[in-house]
């Protein structure tokens, strides 16, 4: 797909001087660029700038990762009062691993950036419509063609009327009617992040690439590479009720999305983000470690845009401020893949032994201006690469040994076919990936039963609970009456914690689901039965003394300067709310509690283990 800004040719009367303002304003040609100037943009309008957040989410134990723009705001976007007020912008880490085995071509990326707006019940259609054209259209922004600009509505149907406002809002900043396009639900529709809750319409805007059109029908959403979408605003105008009804919300919000290397791509005129400077540097690298050359041929370029996207996502990982190592389970077990499935097609270009380090630290160079976090664990990054690759080494040579016992008894067999079990095995038991068994295999004239091997994965999804992950689509963290009190609970055993084991404890991440609480934090070794026991004894004591719970907002200073803790920087903008627990604990914290600790019932610890180097890791429940 062309994703250039339009075809030049197609406005012959516009001289060059002219063009270069009409079709992009000249500094926005980088991911640097953009980012900055979205924010600029709409710090100007009066939205405050607040922090995106961690790759792990905090409490939201139905994904496994930040996966859209509006993911941590959905609490504030269902009515939750926000520290910074009711105008929002920012830019935020996401990643996506639904389609992982589809990174490789020209456009899908694990890891991306998102650009968004919000209104809490502030502006709505008019003028988040009007803001959208103006950054895009005007030359002091993007300086995008108008006349290249299509967009659309949503149709309607028998339970939500046609959004005829914001087709009449388009209308009036003069974007012609064939241009505005009314499509159906599956298009233009925002569903609830589960069976209620709000939802509304969404207006989508395009650019006309230049490309001819595929047929009669093409408009902007086909696939044929003439419309390059660019932005989204979704309109939360509605709840859906548990009879499936829609009523009205009284405070409708705007949330809106920018992928900010999809966007580059289109403002370069490149074919694909990996041509981008976002990519470049880390494929000259790969390039210089390999000897291989990108855009020689296919499956050379394939590997590339492999590894350079998955050595991206995984620095990402482990550089975050809740960062997860390679293991089997949850996320770590996304990044495990990823780091192994970058070195298989390391070997594919002739790589045979560590390399992923080089690359990386090309990734914590182009971004650890806008992800300080990254600089901060480049070391880490580094450190736990090079683990990983010596465990993944060390997997090959054992897993190619397994298979060499096999392989006579398989030669044997009439069928000529590895049964999906047996190639499962490989993988469960000496983490030898399906790919190499399959290259095996075709080495000597055998093939895998690729199904019986998804069969037996899907069962181990199934059972480690790795298939939580689900892709997201509105996001929601569980705000039940359970989990709010197992959440409140983690500040009475963070603070238990420091006065047990010292003032190194740093919470490292949680996880809170209705059944039980699970509590990540730094120290070196196991505890004691001792240390387990007092921890449990502390907290009950508190939630015995029926302490009240109190939240205030202030600046992130002020929340220090009482000796909050904020190991994450949870600001939003210059304001964030603190938690307090009678005079025993005080936390930055923007989840759900309850008013007071006598509710919680009784704190046991069922679970004390190790969780990476150095950091420990806590299940508990209330009784």
């Amino acid at each position: 797909m062309h994703l250039g800004i339009v075809n030049a040719d197609r406005y012959p009367k516009l001289d060059m001087a002219c063009r270069s303002n009409y079709y992009i304003f000249s500094m926005i040609r980088t991911a640097n660029d953009l980012r900055t100037k979205y924010i600029e943009f709409f710090v100007s309008k009066g939205h405050a700038q607040i922090s995106g957040k961690s790759l792990i989410p905090d409490n939201d134990p139905t994904v496994l990762f930040t996966t859209a723009g509006m993911h941590p705001l959905v609490p504030y976007l269902l009515g939750e009062r926000h520290p910074a007020g009711t105008r929002l912008t920012d830019y935020q880490k996401c990643i996506r691993t639904g389609d992982i085995e589809a990174v490789g071509d020209s456009g899908h990326l694990t890891f991306f950036e998102m650009l968004g707006n919000w209104s809490l019940g502030d502006y709505f259609k008019k003028e988040a419509i009007e803001m959208s054209y103006e950054f895009l259209t005007s030359p002091r922004w993007l300086g995008l063609d108008p006349e290249a600009l299509s967009v659309t509505c949503f149709a309607g149907d028998r339970e939500v009327a046609r959004d005829a406002e914001s087709a009449e809002v388009w209308r009036s900043l003069g974007v012609p009617a064939e241009r505005i396009y009314f499509l159906p639900r599956k298009d233009n529709w925002w569903g609830p992040a589960g069976e209620t809750g709000p939802c509304g319409p969404d207006s989508e805007m395009f650019i006309d690439t230049g490309e001819p059109a595929c047929g009669p029908d093409c408009r902007p959403g086909c696939s044929c590479g003439k419309y390059f979408e660019i932005w989204n605003d979704v309109f939360m105008e509605y709840n859906k009720r548990a009879d499936g009804s829609y009523e009205r919300l009284p405070r409708p919000n705007v949330d809106t999305g920018m992928g900010i290397e999809r966007t580059v791509a289109m403002l370069q005129r490149k074919k694909s983000v990996y041509e981008t400077e976002v990519f470049s540097p880390v494929i000259a690298e790969i390039e210089r470690v390999s000897g291989a050359r990108f855009g020689r041929d296919e499956p050379t370029d394939r590997s590339i845009r492999i590894i350079s996207d998955h050595v991206r996502t995984a620095s990402f990982i482990l550089g975050d401020q809740r960062a997860v190592t390679p293991s089997n389970l949850g996320a770590g077990y996304i990044l495990r893949r990823l780091i192994r499935r970058a070195l298989r097609h390391g070997r594919k270009l002739g790589i045979e032994g560590k390399f992923l380090e080089k690359p990386a630290s090309v990734v914590v160079d182009l971004y650890e201006g806008a992800y300080p976090e990254l600089a901060a664990g480049r070391a880490t990054i580094m450190e736990e690469l090079a683990l990983e690759e010596e465990r993944f080494l060390k997997t090959l040579r054992v897993g190619e040994g397994e298979f060499e016992k096999m392989l006579p008894e398989l030669l044997d067999d009439p069928a000529k076919t590895i049964p999906g079990r047996v190639a499962f095995r490989l993988y469960d038991t000496y983490g030898f990936p399906l790919e190499i068994t399959q290259e095996l295999a075709a080495e000597h004239g055998l093939s895998v039963d690729s199904a019986g091997f998804d069969e037996a994965f899907s069962r181990h999804q199934e059972l480690s609970k790795v298939g939580s992950e689900r892709t997201f689509k509105g996001g929601l963290a569980d705000h039940s009456e359970m989990t709010t009190k197992l959440h409140t609970a983690t500040h009475l055993l963070h603070k238990a914690l420091h006065m047990t084991l010292g003032d190194h404890v740093r919470q490292m991440g949680s996880n809170i689901t209705a059944e039980r609480l699970r509590f990540d934090f730094t120290h070196p070794e196991k505890m004691t039965e001792g240390q387990i026991g007092r921890v449990e004894d502390i907290v009950n004591a508190e939630i015995k003394a029926d302490l009240p719970v109190v939240m205030e907002v202030m600046t992130l200073d002020e929340a220090r300067a009482r000796g909050a803790y904020a190991f994450f920087d949870e600001k939003y903008g210059e304001k964030v709310k603190v938690y307090s627990i009678g005079d025993f604990s005080e936390e930055v914290c923007g989840g759900p509690h309850v008013e007071h600790t006598g509710v919680l019932g009784r704190f046991k610890i069922t679970k004390e283990q190790s969780s990476s180097a150095g950091v420990r890791r806590i299940r508990a429940v209330l009784e």
